[in-house]
């Protein structure tokens, strides 16, 4: 056995995998399948206010600070011996990002590295995929929706056809438009508008048209999964793999947008880090299915829920030597 570990680190959460896999895998099928040891998230809100200001907050890097040195006592208690951490839109977009780096390689150990959008979708798209039934030939659309950019990436069992990434998350959406609690028809309306021109954005490089499925990765479109299931309780065996239809993931995204931040807060899988961003998130992911819906002449008319992504794509790809 192998034992690696991957860090995530978003503009909303930083997420730890330590996982074991098979090293007797052939080279051609490449590692076997992951077994989890750790898997944890913390919100942290690394993104709190660089769509505005372009910078890291001092106060949300300490936070993410935090939060690493813990996981590097993780890692050092659970014997993991390689490990990859990789930052996505927030640190990309910060000018100050060598702060970042500089404290993460100190706690950690290892570089950071800040990965462009096109490698995020790559690895979210192995994340998903690795966990999914093989879909022969036919396209499938893997959405990860996260708090400062949205991954778009079609592929097949060969692996990736063509990604895009673009600017429009939940975070990023909520700071810029949706200030009011709950936000006003208004503000919602700024908010599809920038939807609609980052998925003509995202068209331009990913043919949408040619998806035959879609799945959605990452805590937005979980937890939209778990309020459309009606769920008790945060329940990940129940939402991975969940495949529900368009309208009654639309219905969910509707309604989360319309509560208050009240009313989110005490649905009983909310996490207190979504509360205040779950509202954009839904609206991007129902925008994103509205599209999906009309470019595949209503051919599309489900969407499946993955709980395996980007995280465990950097821990995948440790395995491969990537």
């Amino acid at each position: 056995m192998s034992r690696v570990a991957a860090i995530d680190c978003g503009t909303n959460s930083i997420r730890l995998l330590i996982a074991d896999s098979s090293v007797e895998a052939s080279e051609k099928d490449g590692p076997g399948p992951l077994t989890d040891i750790v898997r944890e998230m913390r919100v942290v809100r690394l993104g709190q206010g660089v769509d505005a200001t372009g910078e890291l907050a001092p106060e949300a890097l300490e936070r993410t600070f935090a939060a690493t040195r813990d996981y590097a006592a993780l890692i050092k208690e659970h014997g993991a011996g390689r490990v990859r951490f990789a930052a996505t839109s927030a640190t990309r977009d910060a000018s100050n990002r060598q702060v970042f780096v500089d404290g993460i390689r100190e706690l950690l150990g290892v570089q950071p590295e800040v990965i462009s959008g096109d490698e995020e979708a790559a690895l979210s798209f192995a994340g998903a995929s690795s966990v999914l039934p093989a879909t022969g030939k036919d396209p499938i659309l893997v959405v990860d929706l996260g708090g400062g950019s949205t991954e778009f990436v079609v592929g097949d069992s060969s692996g990736v056809i063509a990604a895009r990434s673009v600017d429009i998350g939940c975070v990023r959406l909520t700071e810029r438009h949706l200030r009011s609690d709950p936000p006003t028809a208004a503000q919602i309306a700024a908010a599809e508008a920038d939807v609609d021109a980052a998925l003509d954005l995202a068209a331009q490089t990913v043919p949408l048209d040619r998806a035959t499925a879609v799945v959605g990765v990452a805590g937005s479109i979980t937890t939209i999964t778990a309020h459309a299931l009606g769920l008790s309780e945060y329940q990940p065996n129940r939402i991975h793999g969940a495949s529900l239809d368009l309208e009654t993931i639309s219905d969910a995204c509707t309604s989360l947008l319309e509560m208050t931040r009240d009313e989110r807060a005490a649905l009983p899988y909310m996490h207190p880090g979504r509360v205040d961003v779950i509202g954009a998130g839904a609206l991007v992911w129902r925008r994103i299915l509205a599209r999906l819906s009309a470019v595949s002449n209503g051919a599309i008319r489900t969407a499946v829920s993955s709980e395996h992504d980007i995280l465990d794509g950097i821990a995948l790809s440790i395995l491969d030597g990537q």
